[in-house]
């Protein structure tokens, strides 16, 4: 499979896919092909989330992520309606159930409107008559927020690409680096791919591709599973839209919340707990090599330390159901356990530095042959498009 292309992007999730897309569209970049290690594309963090388009409510002003929320998501909707892929503005309420969470909840306000999010605040009546099973005292309504098919976009993405002419290499991992002169020697499961430039868009595997490249990354990634229920038959009606508690600003998750799905189905969660292996979707999944780096690691013993309490707590809902439901009660107090069955989980890829600090925004290395996206958390998937653009963009750069 040996080829010059001008530009390889590893990982076939929603960012990597958006990114050949905004080349393509870019007109600069020649040849371009896309690796992805799994069968399909959107495997992984694209395809186990819960389909909300975030409208930048929860981000510190002028950070990467409260740039590309607002425009991402009118992005994201375009596409969506383009495409035929389900999309809908449902609106979301951001609710604080105790007077200690009021303070924090203004915060948010604050953030919302700097970032230039439609936003209103409403009292306990105004909850109960737009979702009449939710108790709080007051929360944040937001109208522009929604949900769609991530899966679904990834999908939209790729048969837009293959039309396009760019070549969506699936079961394709990427195994070696080296550099040939001015060509990277990509080597993978199925052979070498020549490159002049390539895009690191590996998600889970972005720091091990790093490293690959001979790079000592910024920071690690620390797998995080997120665990869900979903509303049993017969109850999805809880919830009409999107319902989040107001969330810890110390801790990058947004707490256990309410989702009404594209498909209308309804999703609670997630928990929050360390994955035992990259793709470890449930407590049976373990990588030994995966633990001994992490148990090695000064970066995952600082952050022990620091939130072990939280940590347990996450760990604990996880153990035992009704610990889990007692998490939400907080905003649905008449939920019942057998109200919930388990639904599919997915993992996050949370970078973490040497310091255990865990990285909340968008980290991107850059050196003369590559472009390395090594955070790229929530809003991702609703900022796709957009994070494509500037990645895109770093790539024309090197390209001119």
């Amino acid at each position: 499979m040996a080829g010059d292309e001008d530009v390889t992007i590893i990982g076939g999730g929603i960012v990597g896919l958006a990114t050949a897309r905004a080349l393509v569209r870019g007109g600069a970049a020649g040849r371009i092909v896309v690796l992805e290690k799994e069968p399909a594309v959107g495997a992984h963090q694209s395809g186990h989330n819960s389909g909300v388009l975030h409208s930048g409510l929860y981000y510190p002003p002028g950070s990467a992520k409260a740039r590309f929320a607002r425009t991402g998501a009118e992005a994201m909707h375009r596409f969506c309606a383009e495409h035929g892929v389900p999309v809908r503005r449902t609106g979301k309420l951001v609710v604080a159930t105790r007077p200690e969470q009021l303070p924090r909840q203004a915060e948010l306000a604050r953030r919302g409107t700097a970032n230039g999010v439609r936003l209103s605040e409403v009292d306990g009546s105004a909850i109960a008559e737009r979702e009449p099973q939710v108790r709080g005292l007051r929360a944040l309504l937001v109208p522009d927020a929604g949900i769609t098919d991530f899966g679904a976009v990834c999908a939209a993405l790729a048969a837009d690409l293959a039309a396009d002419g760019v070549e969506v290499r699936a079961g394709c991992e990427l195994r070696s680096v080296r550099r040939d002169g001015d060509r990277l020697v990509l080597g993978t499961k199925t052979g070498e791919v020549r490159t002049r430039f390539a895009v690191n868009c590996a998600g889970l595997h972005s720091d091990t591709v790093a490293e690959l490249a001979g790079t000592r990354p910024a920071a690690r990634i620390l797998p995080f599973r997120g665990e869900y229920y979903e509303a049993a038959p017969g109850r999805r009606d809880l919830v009409r839209a999107l319902v989040y508690p107001v969330p810890d600003p110390a801790f990058p998750f947004l707490g256990v919340h309410f989702t009404r799905m594209a498909d209308g189905g309804l999703h609670v969660g997630p928990n929050a707990v360390p994955a035992l292996a990259r793709e470890g979707y449930d407590w049976r999944t373990w990588s030994a090599p995966h633990l001994r780096r992490l148990l090695r690691d000064p970066a995952l013993r600082a952050l022990a330390k620091r939130y072990w309490r939280t940590g347990a707590a996450e760990i604990a809902r996880s153990a035992v159901k009704p610990l889990f439901v007692r998490a939400a009660r907080e905003l649905l107090p008449g939920l019942r356990g057998t109200d919930l069955v388990p639904a599919p989980a997915g993992v996050r890829a949370q970078a973490v530095r040497p310091d255990g600090t865990l990285v909340d925004d968008f980290l991107v290395h850059e050196d003369d042959r590559w472009v390395h996206v090594l955070n790229a958390p929530s809003p991702a998937a609703t900022a796709s498009l957009r994070i494509g653009e500037d990645i895109a963009d770093r790539v024309g750069a090197k390209l001119a």
